[in-house]
């Protein structure tokens, strides 16, 4: 049996498959190469469970220490907090939530205001634009590099690395960005030491040499998760969201009528096309049964908030996207201790992208057909290559970017 999480029609649309599984149940025992097979995990209600259930780990070294392996990830990449189970992940955890507050990033704003118009300022008189990489990829390394104090002239490289970290297939492209990534920021974390600034990084340093005794490979490896993790959702989430306003014009028409409510439309479009389609690796320390399903100890189990989001047993009629449905609950950034703790960062990030792009890009549409976008092959994350899009950047007399807001095509 073939693994059904990957092939170049999953990747560009994988809610068939998650369909498809789910119909047999929403707990699946799946192949994933060499002989060995996982439980994919498709169904709402099971999914929110695993998230939070204590007999599923993270703890990665453990899992993988007898088992020999040709990879050659660095440590700092490897064993991030993500691959942590408590009281260690609460004790990361805990140095690095007030960065990541509602407080903090409401007051981060005005920053990523200025980003994202400077950014829609450089394409916008040409009349089309690659979205993500014009803006959803560069807005939230900018932000990120800005926060963790990464120079100008190293964002280039970070963005490269951090991209080369997902190249679905190509391990030795994978591992030698983990390195190139984890040697960049010990030397950051060294030129921080030597002159504090007022970064999160310096921040971390100073957790190192406190109190609260971080040692020097946690630092690192919480920075560097902190770089990857911090823009690489949210780079997603901006282009998904933007994909299906774009091909759902009466929905882009209620957005645009009514701004003010993209906080909670955001819900639904997280919901629709999550930008993480499987969670990161957990694993089962002893026997479990998760809809109706018993799963042995010891084996990798998939958690698919992509599929979970689409489980019709929540979310009636859930591959329609509907902007007035309450979709809070959704799965997208996780749930339990390990929810995504730059969840309120991304969510500001995709607002203020959104939000930029409806009140200056008028008749905002597509300059290919959608079947020709390019979707990343990666099974962790959900989304595009490219967003290629065409604009008129004209202003009506009342100030609009569009005379007429409702012309979408």
């Amino acid at each position: 049996m073939s693994n059904p999480l990957q092939g170049p029609e999953f990747h560009h649309n994988p809610y068939p498959a998650y369909a498809q599984l789910r119909s047999s149940g929403p707990v699946q025992k799946v192949p994933t190469g060499n002989g060995r097979y996982s439980y994919l995990i498709t169904g709402y209600a099971e999914a929110r469970a695993a998230f939070v259930d204590p007999r599923l780990s993270k703890n990665t070294a453990r899992f993988f220490a007898d088992q020999p392996s040709q990879r050659n990830l660095h440590p700092a990449v490897s064993r991030t907090m993500l691959a942590t189970d408590p009281p260690q992940h609460a004790r990361l955890r805990r140095l690095v939530t007030q960065a990541f507050t509602r407080g903090t990033v409401d007051r981060l704003r005005p920053y990523i205001q200025q980003v994202t118009t400077e950014l829609v300022d450089a394409f916008l008189p040409d009349g089309r634009a690659d979205l993500v990489e014009d803006l959803a990829v560069p807005l939230p390394v900018t932000v990120i590099c800005h926060m963790l104090g990464v120079p100008e002239a190293d964002r280039p490289a970070v963005r490269r690395w951090s991209n080369d970290l997902f190249a679905a297939g190509q391990p030795a492209r994978i591992d030698a960005a983990s390195h190139d990534l984890a040697e960049f920021m010990a030397g950051l974390v060294e030129t921080k030491r030597r002159a504090p600034d007022d970064s999160l990084l310096t921040d971390l340093i100073a957790a190192r040499d406190g109190r609260d005794a971080l040692d020097e490979s946690e630092l690192v490896s919480l920075a560097v998760l902190l770089l990857v993790a911090g823009h690489e959702t949210t780079t997603n989430l901006i282009g998904n969201a933007t994909l299906a306003l774009l091909q759902h014009p009466d929905s882009l028409a209620q957005l645009r009528e009514a701004p003010e409510l993209m906080g909670t439309v955001l819900d639904e479009l997280l919901r629709f096309d999550s930008p993480v389609g499987i969670a990161t690796f957990r694993y089962s320390t002893e026997s479990l049964t998760l809809g109706g399903t018993d799963i042995p100890p010891g084996v990798p189990v998939l958690i698919a908030p992509g599929a979970a989001n689409r489980d019709p047993a929540h979310f009636p009629d859930p591959d329609r996207l509907d902007l007035d449905r309450e979709a809070k609950d959704h799965l997208a950034f996780g749930h339990g201790i390990h929810r995504c703790l730059g969840a309120p960062l991304a969510r500001a990030e995709a607002e203020i992208a959104l939000d930029t792009l409806l009140t200056r890009c008028g008749r905002l549409r597509l300059a290919v057909p959608a079947e020709d976008l390019q979707w990343r092959h990666t099974r962790l994350m959900r989304g595009l290559e490219s967003l290629p899009v065409v604009f008129w950047h004209g202003r009506s007399p009342g100030g609009h970017a569009d005379a007429d807001l409702r012309a979408n095509s």
